[in-house]
């Protein structure tokens, strides 16, 4: 189901042409280079199951994103109920994940802009957040791209991961409703 449209993308629900896909994004090592692993078939399937779940629940989730001229599939943008407890939870957060092959095209930004309209004008969330491994500079800089706002005092360790691990230090950043931009793509 056609959910969004920017200038460039269409987000929409989940399709089963989109597992191999999405799968083939998850095991790129430049894609996942932030996260503990990369993702097997199973491991992807049972994302987008999770997300499909989410969206029946919630009315929102993380969604399929094609780029509106081709129809090609590109990767996923939304938002979700964080999945774990912490200072900040319970809270909605935005993410996203691209082919390798279109970063940099501005898609991530443009894509979630579309995403906290949504979540603030149709769901009337009063703030939107999201998070990454402290040395994620491109998520980082399509947070701020968007609006969001870096807040130091939120920084956590991912309670998901293990002690031990690199990746556990992540930064919190934040969007209130009242606060929000009006840019538009």
């Amino acid at each position: 189901m056609h959910i969004l449209e920017t200038k460039r993308l269409i987000l929409r629900t989940w399709r089963q042409t989109d597992l191999p896909l999405m799968s083939e994004i998850n095991q790129n090592p430049k894609v996942m280079y932030y996260f503990p692993e990369r993702q097997s078939i199973m491991q992807t399937k049972a994302f987008i199951d999770k997300c499909m779940d989410h969206y029946k629940k919630h009315g929102f989730t993380f969604y399929a994103l094609e780029l509106k001229g081709t129809g090609e599939f590109i990767g996923f943008t939304g938002i979700a109920q964080v999945g774990f407890v912490s200072h900040f939870t319970p809270a909605v957060e935005i993410g996203w994940r691209l082919a390798y092959r279109h970063w940099g095209e501005g898609f991530a930004p443009e894509a979630a802009q579309a995403v906290l309209t949504l979540g603030f004008d149709c769901f009337h969330l009063p703030e939107i957040i999201a998070f990454c491994v402290k040395e994620n500079q491109n998520s980082r800089r399509v947070m701020e791209k968007i609006g969001m706002q870096y807040d130091p005092q939120g920084d956590f360790d991912h309670p998901k991961l293990a002690q031990d691990s690199l990746l556990k230090g992540h930064v919190l950043y934040r969007l209130k409703a009242d606060k929000k931009t009006r840019e538009e793509y």
